[in-house]
């Protein structure tokens, strides 16, 4: 947190210095992950562009890498006012987000982007206003869809996670997948994840090809297993006092450049994923790639998930309904 002061100090401080030329409003954004990382890149794509949009009215400052702190802290900083906003698929104060975490549930871009651009997204997004006073500025995918990894054998089929204490950031569909296909879980911070996974205090994780790469966890895992099991929402929190205080001008220009930020950063995700898998095969871990009927039995023991879901309230009967008609209504 001292950290995280004196980082803001630092930043106020240049625009005091800046004087005449100091921005009317300044948006100081964290997020969790490093350089090269497509939330990274489009992240500083945002803030070029809020200031082009708004003639320098509006300054974003973007501190990656976990530099705020954990991507809870950060979010806990927005509520309350003391940063600005936030990227990251944090779900905390928002759990109903999760009802788009469903295992298994997408198998192309174009169903990911038609779950979150449809209207069942935008309601659940701006239910977050009422419920933690953040308002939701975009929602875009937080880095492809998400394989298993391991220290101790190959993931070839559920039995194989039997025993194994998997890495969660503590969101509640990971825990349940995981329990469905027999694994146990430990709840670790991103920024901790390497030196866990090191020290065998997990002994595997789940997260996208992007992320394997830019925290080079293959330094640290052997096995990895293309299993594409789930995908995230990356909600892009802002603090809705803030953002009320804005010219409506302003608000529009933020919105337009947040939208093609989201846009921006899933191709990236797509472009990045497959040299991302080749670059985990160089290193000289194992990448499986299961068969069909492998995947079938991993989706099949995960079904229990979706009946927890509802049962959790997460989503209504009529809301998991809907998500599975948009998916199947979705341009192949």
């Amino acid at each position: 947190m001292k950290k995280f002061f004196a980082l803001v100090l630092g930043s106020a401080l240049v625009l005091s210095c800046a004087g005449a030329f100091a921005a009317d409003y300044e948006m100081i954004v964290g997020h969790a992950q490093p350089e090269g990382n497509p939330r990274y890149v489009s992240m500083e794509k945002f803030a070029a562009d809020v200031g082009k949009l708004t003639n320098g009215h509006v300054k974003v400052s973007v501190f990656g890498n976990g530099q705020l702190g954990t991507e809870k802290e950060m979010l806990e900083q927005v509520v309350q006012g003391v940063v600005q906003g936030m990227r990251g698929g944090q779900f905390d104060f928002s759990p109903r987000l999760l009802m788009f975490t469903l295992p298994f549930l997408t198998n192309t871009r174009a169903e990911v982007t038609a779950l979150l651009k449809s209207d069942l997204a935008k309601k659940v997004c701006a239910e977050a206003e009422k419920t933690t006073g953040t308002v939701i500025i975009n929602l875009c995918d937080a880095g492809g869809y998400r394989q298993f990894s391991t220290n101790k054998h190959p993931i070839k089929k559920p039995a194989d996670l039997a025993g194994l204490k998997m890495r969660t950031n503590g969101m509640k569909t990971i825990d349940m997948t995981f329990i469905s296909l027999g694994a146990t879980t430990t709840t670790v911070p991103y920024a901790d994840l390497y030196m866990a996974l090191k020290t065998g205090v997990a002994d595997g994780q789940e997260n996208p090809w992007v992320n394997v790469v830019g925290m080079k966890f293959y330094e640290v895992q052997k096995y990895f297993t293309g299993v594409n099991y789930q995908f995230h929402p990356d909600p892009f929190y802002v603090n809705a006092e803030w953002w009320h205080s804005l010219p409506e001008e302003y608000r529009e220009a933020i919105s337009k450049a947040a939208d093609e930020m989201g846009d921006y950063n899933d191709e990236l995700i797509d472009k990045n994923s497959e040299e991302a898998r080749q670059t985990i095969i160089r290193s000289g871990a194992e990448v499986y790639m299961p068969t069909d009927e492998e995947l079938k039995a991993f989706k099949e023991a995960a079904l229990p998930v979706y009946k927890q879901v509802v049962e959790e309230g997460i989503c209504t009967q009529a809301e998991l309904d809907e998500i599975l008609a948009i998916v199947a209504g979705a341009k192949k």
